[in-house]
């Protein structure tokens, strides 16, 4: 399948089956936002579940916060944010339309290595290949000149009090600003590790390829506070336990790769990617850097308060080191649709549409669904009504019992549970998995007990649940 039309099915996909919907849609969008709808919210939940079970519940010396979004200017100062954080921006005289300066580099040839081009030299390499303004073919642009990706906004009452202020481009401040607190309230053992879910916000030149690049993104950051000289080993282990994270999430490593910077940023010792192939080609969704004691010395040296600490094992005094690996919840959330966005041909010829998950992601566990409306609702109800209880369930009774149970594969229900006349008659409930499409008939006593079991691991788990008979795949 052509990548471009992958995409365009992915994008229809996830408006159609409540994933992904245009931001203000009714009034014609804002473009590059979108909305998460109901399915699309649950998985998003899903994962901040599994990244917050993996990097803190599961971890020594492991602390979540949640900073607010705007801090104090002073903040953006000692950051860099202020007088670097930007983007070569470059016009086309012709349609007036502004361009990255090296995304039209890279997409003109994909072996010139941009990070490490000078403004001058990007200009050059511009003219001199004669680089096309994708919207209008010719080339003609401005000289280069740097734009800063912060959203600024006012505040204060009235317009002669009124003070400048950031929306965060980054959540990674909020940790370093609260190391000190944290290192009061908690007094943790170096190493330790603060991380954060958080809103982050940009002013892209050229955001694109749906949920990828956004002006308005959800990161799921993690700070690593070190000694000195242990710094390049935790740096190594955290590139290793990024591939790790995702493939237990249900990323092939196949699609999976590391891309070290050459050109490293002005905080960064080392600096590396880990990318994923989408249908529109490799993309950054985890970055891990060693930023060694460049922001707590520059948060020392802005506010004027001491930010050592006291290492009583061997007793001395130092600024720790820090490992940053930072996931982009947005972008995550887009691989793994992308993943698991499947058409297989059935026996019958006809195409069949499955989004394969992890049952731990998919937003629905289980179906419950009545073989007859007539006949079976009632019963399909009342066991509807018991497991969502303890359970992730939803209810369909819409169209015939072929068309539901297509539509929980499309959307991603790992599990649907059909009530029929023998549930009725002998208590026993079918049970189908989603892509196998195998049938297995319980008593109806034992199905949140077995559905559990077989939300982990269908084949390794259904030969030790009792039931009835085994149906043939529909």
């Amino acid at each position: 399948m052509n990548t471009n039309n992958k995409m365009e099915e992915i994008v229809k996909y996830c408006e159609q089956y409540g994933y992904i919907f245009q931001g203000s849609e009714i009034y014609g969008g804002l473009a590059n936002t979108w909305d998460y709808g109901p399915l699309g919210s649950k998985l998003k939940n899903n994962i901040k579940d599994a990244w917050r079970y993996h990097f803190i519940q599961c971890r020594d010396n492991a602390f979540e916060v949640d900073a607010d979004i705007l801090m104090n200017p002073k903040v953006w100062e000692a950051s860099g944010h202020i007088q670097s954080f930007s983007d070569p921006l470059i016009d086309c005289k012709n349609c007036n339309v502004r361009h990255r300066a090296d995304n039209l580099i890279e997409n003109h040839n994909k072996n010139v290595d941009v990070d490490k081009m000078t403004h001058e030299e990007m200009m050059d390499y511009i003219r001199t290949h004669k680089i096309p303004c994708p919207k209008c073919g010719k080339s003609d642009f401005t000289d280069i000149r740097n734009f800063n990706l912060m959203f600024k906004t006012t505040r204060g009452v009235t317009n002669e009090k009124q003070s400048t202020i950031y929306l965060r481009p980054e959540n990674a401040q909020g940790e370093y600003v609260n190391y000190l607190n944290i290192l009061k309230s908690m007094r943790p053992k170096i190493p330790f590790s603060v991380g954060q879910i958080g809103k982050a916000f940009r002013n892209e030149i050229t955001p694109g390829n749906f949920t990828f690049r956004t002006i308005e993104f959800e990161q799921m950051e993690y700070q690593t506070f070190c000694k000195p000289g242990e710094d390049h080993e935790l740096y190594e282990y955290f590139k290793k336990f990024g591939i790790d994270f995702f493939k237990e999430l249900g990323l092939p490593i196949e699609k999976l790769r590391f891309k070290d910077h050459e050109k490293l940023a002005h905080y960064a010792k080392e600096a590396c990617d880990i990318e994923y192939l989408f249908p529109f080609g490799w993309g950054e969704i985890n970055g891990t850097h060693n930023r060694t004691d460049f922001d707590l010395k520059k948060h020392q040296e802005f506010s004027g308060k001491k930010h050592e600490y006291f290492d009583q094992l061997f007793n001395e005094k130092y600024i720790p080191y820090i490992i940053e690996s930072t996931y982009g919840l947005d972008r995550l959330i887009l691989a793994l649709i992308c993943e698991g966005y499947t058409k297989e041909i059935e026996n019958s010829g006809k195409e069949r549409l499955v989004l394969k998950l992890k049952p731990e992601l998919a937003p629905i566990k289980i179906n419950i669904l009545p073989l007859d409306k007539k006949n079976h609702s009632e019963m399909a109800l009342k066991l509807y009504r018991e497991l969502r209880k303890k359970l992730v369930v939803s209810y369909d009774d819409k169209g015939n019992i072929g068309k539901r149970y297509k539509n929980g594969d499309a959307i991603g229900t790992p599990l649907a549970i059909c009530v029929d006349d023998d549930t009725l008659n002998n208590n026993y409930i079918t049970i189908r998995e989603r892509d196998t499409k195998e049938q297995i008939r319980v008593s109806i006593d034992q199905v949140e007990n077995a559905s559990r079991k077989l939300l982990r691991r269908w084949d390794e788990i259904k030969s030790n649940i009792p039931f009835k008979v085994i149906i043939n795949n529909r």
